[in-house]
């Protein structure tokens, strides 16, 4: 097995890669249009075409073949991606340009990625390593801008009335199988406005594979609405008030439940669940009113301007019952309401642009939680974070792109933030309760980036950028369980954390070929993490007790070798470490890995395109090597997603096709896993799904 896998990984790194040839424009790199072979980041643009061709179930799911991105599962409904070694609250989630993290994040895998449904998605933009400058705290390993889809009344002939829509469904055969369906319907007046309403069912039901079977509980529903209404103001500026609603009931974390029967894969053994049950609701809404334009005269003062008001509702609750023998309850609740402004503006300044503003988040937080004892003798309160609080996020940011010639640009800006928590009542890691409290912290940061274009095909970039994460009320009060069954809590005593960035790149683009290679060094000072209060204790005190670091090496590309084949594909790797002692007080290592990181990773599709492009096939190989950089205290810590000796490599395949039977009907399947292989991502809490049957069809009128 380990020579396939070898062999396999050494064909991924040919100049092979999954997207078109196409150079499109983004914006998340720059807070304005670009070409993506402009950008002095590493990026990736996945369109819907790319999302329903892959039939990717969840927005972590559809960064799956992206190099330098680990897609954790701690559950089917929980998806976690690891971009450069860093998850959760360390990478920053956007809509539309708006903040999706919010104060009450927790650290390590989170659920959070996946309370965006990716069937109402136009495309995302992923700019991995990109600092904070633009878009502030958080935005450690990437930032994710995902844009929903719209009316587009602006492509439509002008005045003309104009009506559409579509049904999608499709049917995932596998375990219980699940049924996903998405009705869309769009109305307007060319170039006037636009209204586009979109619908999501979803009903997930158990997966199974061929070792540990089918996974009970590892289903379940999900309900999506999308709303977006844009008005041409002006020919050159847009209105839009969009809102978006989801929501999950019931989303089990199977790896802690006695469902899971443990997993044993050439050696390798995952331990069994223990809890009776453990499971996860979760609501979220988003509604936005943003006027956008720009100024089409030359030497105007603003060229460009975007003012976005925004409001979130969340709330987040868990269930577990811990003791199958006794009573032993706990529950959770969170409810965040957040209040955002969003200002940018870009001006022409000398030979290039300036682009600058500021952004406001207000989050107001209250929680709730209870606890039994160990025999469910009494009930007790237990905050998952600080009730009744409230956290401020401002910063105000420049950046200026300049360009002294035709070859070289040079982009360089800074970020002022200043954050502030305001804690209600919670108890401290003594169990004394607390509250009324102010903490405050604020940063200066920059970035430095350039590009010079060696000629009409190669280009290189690179530069140095630093991030700023400011902790947030999980980290100052949380109160919860992490890993199979450790009690983590907050600490009022902890600083921000501090990252720097050295990334180095080149990229080549023809009308037939493409080509991205990037190798990145992070540096990190004063990480909060989580530490044993005493030497072998079960109780985890968060502090800024690390220091880390993590490199890595990404190649990606593509090859039209005939009008109708193109091979496609990647490769990845990466390695870090941190400083961190095994329990508060303790001696160093500064050896010790990072606890989830990128196996070495590759991945090589095959697509043939009908002359008529009514049909389409494509078969893809995935491969991960073992992934054994685990230290065995966190090992042991963990042994419900991490099997001993680390997780075992794999190879699996899958095959997908479509056909355009005409303008009103598509139609597209997919065979997924085709060796019905049993293996899992590093860290993740259940296995993948087996030999998977897929059927879909999208009817448009």
């Amino acid at each position: 097995m380990k020579s396939r896998t070898t062999l396999l990984l050494l064909l991924a790194s040919a100049p092979v890669y999954a997207q078109n040839f196409l150079d499109p424009l983004v914006v998340t790199a720059s807070r304005t249009e670009q070409k993506e072979s402009d950008s002095p980041y590493s990026t990736e643009v996945l369109d819907a075409e790319y999302i329903r061709d892959n039939t990717r179930r969840t927005l972590p799911d559809v960064l799956q073949y992206t190099p330098g991105v680990l897609v954790q599962k701690t559950a089917h409904g929980h998806g976690s991606p690891f971009i450069r070694g860093f998850t959760g609250r360390q990478n920053l989630l956007l809509v539309d340009g708006v903040r999706i993290n919010n104060s009450t994040f927790r650290g390590g895998p989170v659920q959070y990625w996946n309370t965006v449904d990716p069937y109402s998605l136009d495309r995302i933009e992923l700019v991995k390593s990109q600092g904070s400058v633009l878009y502030g705290s958080d935005a450690v390993g990437g930032t994710l801008n995902t844009f929903t889809k719209s009316s587009d009344f602006r492509a439509r002939k002008d005045g003309e009335i104009y009506q559409a829509g579509s049904a999608y469904y499709e049917f995932r055969a596998n375990g219980q199988g699940s049924h996903i369906g998405r009705l869309e319907a769009e109305a307007g007046i060319g170039g006037k406005f636009g209204i586009m309403l979109g619908l999501s069912g979803k009903d997930f039901g158990d997966i199974e594979d061929s070792a540990v079977g089918r996974m009970d509980g590892t289903g379940y529903p999900e309900q999506d609405l999308d709303l977006r209404m844009d008005w041409a103001v002006t020919p050159d500026s847009t209105l839009t008030l969009a809102t978006y609603y989801v929501n999950q009931d019931k989303v089990s974390r199977w790896h802690r439940t006695l469902e899971n029967p443990g997993w044993t894969h050439d050696g390798h053994v995952a331990a069994p669940g223990t809890f009776t049950t453990n499971t996860y609701d979760q609501e979220r809404s988003l509604t936005y009113l943003r006027y956008a334009g720009e100024n089409p005269d030359a030497g105007a003062a603003i060229s460009r301007w975007s003012a976005t008001l925004s409001y979130q509702a969340v709330n987040d609750s868990e269930f577990q019952d811990r003791n199958p023998s006794k009573d032993d309850i706990r529950g959770a609740d969170i409810d965040v309401n957040t209040l955002g402004f969003d200002l940018t503006l870009e001006s022409p300044m000398g030979p290039g642009s300036l682009v600058y503003g500021f952004d406001y988040y207000h989050d107001d937080v209250e929680s709730s939680g209870y606890k039994t004892d160990s025999v469910g003798s009494f009930l007790s309160e237990s905050l998952p974070v600080a009730d009744d609080s409230d956290y401020d996020l401002f910063g105000a940011f420049a950046q200026y792109v300049w360009k002294p010639s035709e070859k070289v640009e040079i982009t360089s800006g800074a970020r002022y933030t200043y954050a502030e928590a305001t804690l209600g009542r919670y108890n401290d890691a003594a169990g004394v309760a607390q509250g009324g409290e102010t903490n405050e912290w604020d940063s200066l940061v920059g970035s430095v980036r350039g590009l010079y274009r060696l000629n009409t095909c190669w280009s290189l970039f690179g530069g140095v950028s630093q991030a700023f994460r400011a902790p947030n009320l999980d980290d100052l009060t949380g109160n919860k369980t992490s890993s199979a069954s450790i009690n983590s809590v907050g600490s009022t005593d902890v600083d921000p954390e501090k990252f720097i960035t050295y990334e180095v790149g080149t990229r080549h683009q023809t009308e037939t070929t493409s080509l991205q290679a990037a190798v990145f060094y992070t540096d990190g000072k004063d990480v909060i993490t989580a530490v044993a209060d005493a030497p072998g204790s079960a109780t985890f005190v968060t502090t800024n007790a690390s220091d880390a670091y993590v490199y890595g090496v990404e190649l990606e590309g593509a090859w039209r070798f005939h009008p109708q084949w193109t091979l496609s594909g990647f490769t990845a790797w990466q390695d870090g470490r941190t400083e961190t002692p095994d329990f508060l007080g303790g001696p160093v290592d500064g050896s010790k890995p990072m606890k989830q990181q990128l196996p070495l990773t590759g991945s090589v599709a095959l697509r043939w395109n009908d002359a008529s492009e009514k049909f389409w096939v494509e078969g893809r190989v995935l491969a991960a090597n073992k992934e054994d950089r685990v230290t065995a205290t966190d090992q042991a810590l963990d042994n419900q997603r991490i099997p001993t000796d680390g997780t075992p490599g794999y190879i699996v395949a899958s095959l997908h096709a479509g056909w355009k039977v005409n303008d009103h009907l598509a139609l597209n399947c997919g065979i997924e896993n085709l060796t019905d292989q049993d293996y899992r991502n590093h860290g993740s809490g259940q296995n993948e799904a087996g030999l998977t049957g897929i059927l879909g069809a999208k009817v448009s009128w």
